[in-house]
């Protein structure tokens, strides 16, 4: 099947493609100090819904979605047309690291930066695309204990591949971002995350899948992903998510 439709159908019980809870969502955006008449660009937004929730609380913003996978911009734009902001906000199929678009006073890159080579390169897209003195909110992995030979087996990842929380800080700050709030994402947050994928994968496999075929490669998926998870990486892979300033501008912009 089709690795995109796949991780779709995984995050249909948790559309905040990142181990977040809902609590934790709300508090960034707010943190991200968003006002009435500014624009929004998500880099990398796949399901749509940090934007769409953003809209839903925000009535005076508009934005832009930006996802090379159409099968999850049509899915991001069935959920704002359900939260009824469909109108402020556009959806680009395009490659996040690659679109020349316009700059915006907030930009938001969660969970994507695979989409530009790693952190490094997420960042300066995200400078690229912020306002000076604008805001980005990042979200990225780190590792919240050294990884040993299991963790970077069941990821296929390096030891430099992430750094610890404080070395995410340094590489932003090295951009001329400057951090005012963050989360460092919770273990209870991590397995509601995970559940949630294998979890939503297995329901569909057993009560929608067309063929056997289908099936059994759906059942395969997520087993090897629980696997990964609980044999591997649970405890040592963490997550991130930051709202940063533009300060390297000298020109900052309150919330």
């Amino acid at each position: 099947m089709d690795r995109n439709l796949i991780s779709s159908l995984a995050h249909r019980w948790h559309p905040i493609a990142a181990p977040l809870s809902d609590g934790s969502v709300r508090t960034l955006l707010e943190r991200s100090g968003i006002r009435p008449g500014e624009r929004v660009l998500d880099l990398g937004c796949g399901h749509g819904a940090w934007l769409v929730r953003l809209l839903e609380g925000h009535p005076g913003v508009t934005a832009v979605g930006v996802d090379r996978s159409a099968v999850a911009l049509a899915t991001a734009r069935e959920a704002s047309s359900s939260a009824g902001v469909a109108d402020r906000v556009q959806w680009v199929e395009a490659d996040a690291a690659a679109w020349a678009g316009d700059r915006f006073d907030l930009v938001l890159c969660v969970g994507a930066s695979h989409a530009f080579g790693g952190l490094a390169g997420a960042l300066a897209a995200m400078r690229r695309h912020v306002v000076p003195g604008g805001r980005v909110l990042l979200g990225d992995g780190i590792w919240d204990v050294p990884p040993g030979p299991r963790a970077l087996a069941a990821l296929e990842a390096a030891a430099d591949d992430f750094p610890d929380a404080a070395g995410l800080l340094s590489a932003a700050r090295e951009q001329g971002l400057e951090p005012s709030y963050g989360h460092l994402s919770t273990q209870g947050e991590w397995d509601e995350y995970e559940w949630s994928w294998t979890g939503a994968l297995i329901q569909w496999a057993l009560t929608e899948a067309a063929t056997a075929p289908e099936r059994e490669e759906l059942l395969q998926v997520a087993a090897e992903h629980r696997t990964a998870w609980l044999e591997g990486y649970r405890g040592v892979l963490g997550f991130a998510t930051v709202v940063l300033h533009d300060v390297a501008a000298g020109e900052v912009t309150a919330p």
